[in-house]
C-alpha cells in the first residue's frame, strides 16, 4: 500500500515524539491540511485530491504559538488527565509494550534534559496482568540500589499492607511516576520528592504504562503521586476517603508507606486500612470480619 500524506504526517509526528519532542506548533498551511482531514473523517469520506496531492508532511514550526481558532482533530488531543505529548506503542503483547516503555524511559529526553535526576532508571515490578496498580512518586536510595520500586523499610511496610489484603507483590503491579531518583548535592542515602517539573516531564511514561496495564483500580501512594496523576492540588488527608477518576479508572489516594513509619499509631494505620478496605470492596475481593476489624480501638 502506498503511503498517504496522513500516514506520512503521523509517522513524522511519531519520530519527533521518539526523540523526546513534547511540543510543536503548526503553520497555517499545516492546520488547513489537518482541517481538511478532520472534516473528511467526520463525514466518513476521503480528503479531496487537492488536499492530498503532495506526500510531504505539513510543515511544523517550533517558535510561534499555533492559532487557537480551530480545534485539533480528536486523534491528536490527549485524553483527560493525560499529558500533551503522546507515545506510539508497538504492536505485540503487553510484555512487548512494557519493554518498549522501559527502554524509552531509560533515555526519555524531557526527563534527562532537566539535569536534576540521577542516572539509574527504576521502572516497575509485579504482575502486569492484574486488576490493581499501585503508583508512588519516585525511587529512593534503596530502590536505586536494587532497581526496583518500593524496597527498604517503606517497601516492607507496603508488603505488610498487601499481605493484610491477602495479596503479595507478585499479584499486583507497582510503579512510580518518576523513574529516576531525584538528585541532591553530595547525595548519599538522603532522598527528596520530585518537583512538579520532574513529574510533568515523566508523566507520558506512566500514563502509557497505565494504558498498557489497564488496571481496574489504581492506588496513589502519597500526595505527590496523587497530585501528579490527578492534576488536583491538595493534601492526602483532603483527597483520601473517596474515589477519584483517571480516564475511567477509579483511583484511591492514601498515605505513602513511609508516612506510617513516621506516624505508626493505630489511628493512622486505620486510615490507610480503610482505604484498602474500600479498594477490596470495589474489586469484590473477599473480606473477613477479622480484616474489617484491623486497627480499630479495642473496647
Amino acid at each position: 500500500m502506498s503511503a498517504t500524506p496522513n500516514s506520512l504526517f503521523r509517522h513524522y509526528l511519531d519520530s519527533l515524539i521518539q526523540q523526546g519532542t513534547t511540543r510543536a506548533s503548526l503553520t497555517d498551511e499545516a492546520r488547513n491540511v489537518l482541517r481538511t482531514w478532520y472534516v473528511a473523517a467526520r463525514q466518513g469520506g476521503r480528503p479531496a485530491a487537492s488536499a492530498s496531492a503532495s506526500p510531504k508532511p505539513p510543515p511544523l514550526q517550533t517558535s510561534a504559538p499555533a492559532p487557537a481558532e480551530m480545534p485539533e482533530p480528536p486523534e491528536l488531543l490527549p485524553q483527560s488527565g493525560e499529558p500533551a505529548s503522546s507515545i506510539t506503542l508497538p504492536e505485540g503483547t503487553m510484555e512487548d509494550k512494557l519493554q518498549y516503555l522501559r527502554h524509552l524511559a531509560q533515555n526519555w529526553k524531557p526527563a534527562r534534559e532537566l539535569n536534576s535526576l540521577r542516572d539509574t532508571m527504576v521502572f516497575a515490578t509485579g504482575n502486569p496482568h492484574t486488576k490493581l496498580m499501585l503508583i508512588g512518586e519516585a525511587p529512593g536510595y534503596y530502590e536505586e540500589v536494587q532497581q526496583e520500586p518500593f524496597v527498604g523499610r517503606a517497601g516492607e511496610k507496603l508488603n505488610q499492607i498487601l499481605r493484610a489484603m491477602g495479596l503479595s507483590r507478585d499479584m499486583v503491579y507497582i510503579s512510580n511516576i518518576v523513574k529516576f531518583r531525584p538528585a541532591l548535592p553530595n547525595q548519599r542515602t538522603n532522598n527528596r520528592a520530585p518537583t512538579p517539573e520532574e513529574i510533568e516531564a515523566c508523566l507520558p511514561i506512566i500514563m502509557h504504562e497505565i494504558r498498557v496495564i489497564q488496571p481496574k483500580m489504581i492506588i496513589a501512594l502519597g500526595g505527590t503521586a496523587a497530585v501528579g496523576l490527578l492534576g488536583e492540588q491538595g493534601s492526602v488527608s483532603s483527597m483520601r476517603g473517596r474515589f477519584h477518576d483517571l480516564n475511567g479508572i477509579p483511583v484511591r489516594v492514601t498515605y505513602h508507606p513511609s508516612y506510617l513509619l513516621r506516624s505508626d499509631s493505630p489511628r493512622e494505620k486505620r486510615k490507610v486500612w480503610e482505604d484498602m478496605l474500600a479498594v477490596m470492596e470495589r474489586l469484590e475481593m473477599p473480606i473477613s470480619e477479622k480484616q474489617r476489624g484491623y486497627f480499630l480501638p479495642r473496647e
